[in-house]
């Protein structure tokens, strides 16, 4: 979300947002000399909240939710959406108290919305007023441009987000990054939604395991695993995505299904209890078996795989370094009859034989696999 930030000494408004690169910062408005510091700063936390409400909307779009039936969870944030155009209008007209009382919202984007108009009422500067509309419409642009995948301007925000789901243009193009290079592009990080790079990058990590399964041996699933003899490295993510597509996932549905139980976990929920309960029950049978390591064993249980701080990011991070295992188990086991040689000079040459067969063999795997991704 965007942060809002209120400067005492040139009694000024300020917008923060993150960025694939680093925090951006825009001029909101002036504050009038009249305003108390406790209402600017009231009206700085009001637009951060509200903030916080409309970007929800592009990271839980309602599709993402499975059932758009009445009163589900998929057809309350539908409902959140409904209100995103009404927003600059509260804003001008909010609810205020009315002989003690006074009309509260559900909805979270609306409520935030009064209580961003409530504190501009009580301020009661009309250039204020019309600056922090315009402000507000900025960021209502730019998550709509986000959710069509164009995250250009203060949609670049985005970039530091995980959303439940990926468009089909921020997907193709971190596509055509790693196709340009199977081993990963920062713009990957920087420039694209990571959810739409890491769907990306599950279908390359596929066709990086298929190659190097021909060429090793080794069953698809199990590579990363066995490059972790080679190289430590993070092998139980990009396993289970590979685990996933095995039993007929697509990229797609192996990436949201990893994100979604790291959001719902984020915020305090476990998005699959049997799963869980089936963890729990084969530590038992381990800890039964082996009476001395049950509290070791018990601490290895984790309700996501990913981070839930920051889940997005982290997939990508580890599906890259599932490829680069890829290709360590590759370079071991491909039957290329290069020679042993002490020659360093021709030995690197060499080595960049087997690197360039390994990419040209994986951009084909891919090409031949590309209806994964649609």
């Amino acid at each position: 979300m965007t942060l809002y930030a209120y400067d005492d000494q040139q009694r000024s408004l300020s917008a923060i947002w993150g960025t694939g690169t680093g925090h951006r910062l825009a001029p909101v408005a002036a504050v009038p000399e009249s305003t108390k510091d406790r209402d600017a700063l009231r009206l700085a936390e009001a637009l951060t909240t509200l903030s916080g409400a409309l970007w929800r909307t592009y990271t839980h779009p309602p599709e993402a939710a499975g059932s758009l039936e009445e009163n589900s969870e998929g057809w309350r944030r539908a409902q959140t959406q409904a209100v995103l155009p009404k927003v600059p209008e509260i804003l001008e007209n909010p609810n205020l108290p009315d002989g003690g009382t006074m009309v509260v919202s559900y909805d979270p984007v609306e409520e935030s919305a009064h209580h961003v108009g409530r504190a501009l009422h009580a301020i009661s500067d009309d250039k204020l007023s019309d600056a922090v509309i315009r402000e507000v419409r900025t960021e209502l642009d730019a998550i709509e441009r986000a959710g069509l995948g164009d995250l250009t301007g203060r949609a670049a925000h985005a970039v530091t987000l995980t959303r439940a789901g990926a468009s089909p243009a921020q997907i193709a193009a971190a596509d055509e990054l790693l196709r340009t290079g199977p081993l990963g592009d920062p713009a990957l990080f920087t420039d694209l939604d990571p959810a739409a790079s890491a769907v990306a990058a599950a279908h390359w990590l596929q066709a990086a395991a298929d190659v190097t399964a021909k060429a090793s041996g080794i069953a698809p699933t199990a590579i990363v695993r066995d490059a972790d003899n080679i190289e430590a490295l993070p092998y139980r993510t990009p396993t289970i995505v590979l685990e996933l597509m095995q039993e007929g996932l697509s990229p797609y549905d192996a990436v949201t299904h990893l994100l979604a139980e790291a959001m719902a976990v984020a915020e305090g929920y476990v998005y699959d209890v049997e799963e869980l309960q089936v963890r729990f029950a084969e530590l038992d049978e381990l800890a039964d078996r082996y009476p001395d390591l049950p509290a070791s064993l018990l601490a290895e249980v984790r309700l996501t795989t990913l981070d839930p701080t920051r889940p997005a990011l982290d997939l990508l991070e580890d599906l890259l370094t599932g490829i680069r295992a890829c290709w360590l188990i590759y370079s071991e086991s491909a039957d290329l009859d290069i020679p042993d040689t002490e020659d360093e000079a021709y030995a690197e040459e060499l080595d960049e034989q087997v690197h360039t067969a390994f990419l040209e063999a994986v951009r084909k795997e891919a090409q031949k696999t590309a209806d994964r991704l649609h």
